[in-house]
């Protein structure tokens, strides 16, 4: 952490204004942000995302998204953590939380944190699905906006932006909107309820604590079907039996999630596709290609 960042950070107009930081780690980061354990003079461990000026917006998106999961997280067995200052300093810009301590374990309360999660909001839902306001997936762009019915939304919101930006899949524009509204019209005959998901649930991403809680953190999430969090764990794996078991003790699998999980796992492959290129472009080409046909059949 620059030095210019440090002071303004214990400035007297900063966020931790009257303590000292007496100790900073690089944690590592993704390409458009930098992440760090503070330690403070008041014993204090925070952990802190930096960046630029313009990394202000995504953590702003990225704060917003963790409020509204902490609002339905059972804190006895899934910790969500919360923001504690969200600010644009003279340095950079800076998201302080606090710091987790993470120390793996057998995902249980993970697994049965995460689907509390979803019935929880559930409950209290909008009656549509979307949100409020644009936001990001990594560093890729996630539109917002709202649609009535889950298919719609899930072609609209998430496929369609995506498929816009990547071009070298060997599609035509028609035959990329008849694949989309195959998938609208597939996802549309079931009933939906709106839940509150993480929206980018890989490992990296989710963790059990040292006691032994669940912890999810980094999240882009939207009102959507839950299938959609629980197919992004199988995309890059990382999540251990104990997990499915106790989330479907609490949330029992919907017929056809299996069918269903390929076609969610494309909007992350696109988005990987978009982001980085590589050998990411050829597993969303085939991904698409094979959906296409089971439209077709």
């Amino acid at each position: 952490m620059n030095s210019g960042l440090r002071l303004d950070l214990v400035a007297a107009d900063g966020p931790l204004a009257g303590t000292k930081i007496t100790d900073v780690s690089s944690v590592g980061g993704g390409c458009i942000h930098q992440a760090w354990q503070l330690r403070l003079s008041d014993g204090r461990q925070l952990f802190a995302k930096t960046g630029t000026a313009d990394a202000f917006d995504l953590f702003e998106v990225e704060a917003e998204a963790l409020t509204a999961l902490g609002q339905y997280a059972d804190s006895d067995v899934l910790v969500v953590p919360q923001p504690l200052s969200l600010v644009q300093l003279p340095h950079g810009a800076v998201l302080l939380l606090p710091w987790l301590p993470l120390g793996g374990g057998d995902q249980q309360f993970l697994g049965r944190g995460l689907a509390l999660l979803h019935q929880a909001s559930r409950e209290q839902n909008p009656q549509r699905f979307g949100w409020h306001r644009d936001g990001y997936i990594g560093a890729g762009a996630q539109p917002g906006g709202w649609r009535m019915r889950w298919g719609d939304a899930f072609a609209d919101l998430r496929l369609r932006p995506q498929l816009k930006l990547c071009n070298r899949l060997g599609m035509s524009p028609a035959e990329e909107e008849a694949f989309l509204n195959g998938v609208a019209d597939r996802l549309n005959q079931r009933e939906v309820i709106p839940t509150l998901v993480h929206g980018d649930l890989w490992g990296g991403n989710a963790s059990s604590l040292m006691d032994g809680r669940g912890s999810v953190y980094d999240p882009a999430s939207w009102w959507a079907d839950a299938e959609v969090d629980l197919a992004m764990t199988h995309l890059f794996g990382g999540f251990q039996q104990h997990f499915y078991r106790s989330y479907d003790a609490v949330l029992p699998p919907i017929p056809g999630a299996q069918e269903r999980l390929e076609i969610y796992n494309l909007y992350h492959l696109l988005n990987h596709a978009n982001l980085f290129g590589g050998g990411y472009i050829d597993q969303s080409r085939a991904c698409l290609q094979g959906l296409a046909r089971q439209m077709m059949s």
